[in-house]
């Protein structure tokens, strides 16, 4: 008789069917059907640096199109730059590479089309790769562009150029000064 009580709450369970309250527990109802994800395009500028150093400037174009037959408010672009070489792998922190970080849209029409330009300083060498990502308050997932990869070369903090006058320059004025004070001196040692 124990073994039929669990049994005989089942059958009466499943004969209410959807009269009985789902339990907390339960898993949700699904999501209504997300609209189309927005289409994120990302290229290079043409006039970028064909070999990046520290200190270059690059930027970047990306276009924001809304595929669905319907609007789609609340548009949300970012940039991302993720360091690739190896054993440095990591998320780049904006805060020094671009002032841009972030590109809110309130409404995008069904077809419309946004587009903004990113622009980077190149802060430290490595290799690098650059993407955007855009999403809606609709969308359950982010669309995420195509992403570009680029390396940038280390800037010698000593020049030649610079230093080589500065060190035949220095002792050369300080020489100058000290053969003028010992002239006056003995000037002065003379009268």
């Amino acid at each position: 008789m124990k073994a039929s009580v669990p049994l005989a709450v089942l059958a009466l369970l499943a004969t209410l069917g959807p009269a009985v309250p789902r339990l907390a527990w339960a898993a949700p109802s699904a999501a209504p059907p997300a609209s189309a994800p927005l289409k994120v395009g990302l290229a290079p500028d043409p006039a970028n640096p064909a070999a990046p150093r520290m200190g270059d400037r690059m930027s970047f174009h990306t276009t924001l199109r809304n595929p669905a037959s319907a609007p789609v408010g609340g548009v949300m672009a970012w940039l991302t730059i993720l360091r690739v070489d190896a054993g440095h792998e990591e998320a780049i922190d904006l805060e020094d590479w671009s002032a841009n970080k972030a590109l809110t849209i309130p409404a995008m029409a069904p077809g419309g089309e946004a587009r903004s330009d990113w622009t980077l300083r190149l802060i430290s060498p490595g290799t690098y790769r650059v993407l955007v990502s855009a999403a809606t308050r609709a969308a359950p997932v982010p669309a995420v562009g195509a992403s570009e990869t680029f390396a940038v070369a280390p800037k010698p903090v000593v020049e030649s150029r610079r230093v080589l006058p500065v060190a035949l320059g220095l002792p050369l004025a300080l020489g100058g000064l000290l053969a003028l004070r010992l002239t006056m001196a003995k000037g002065d040692d003379d009268a």
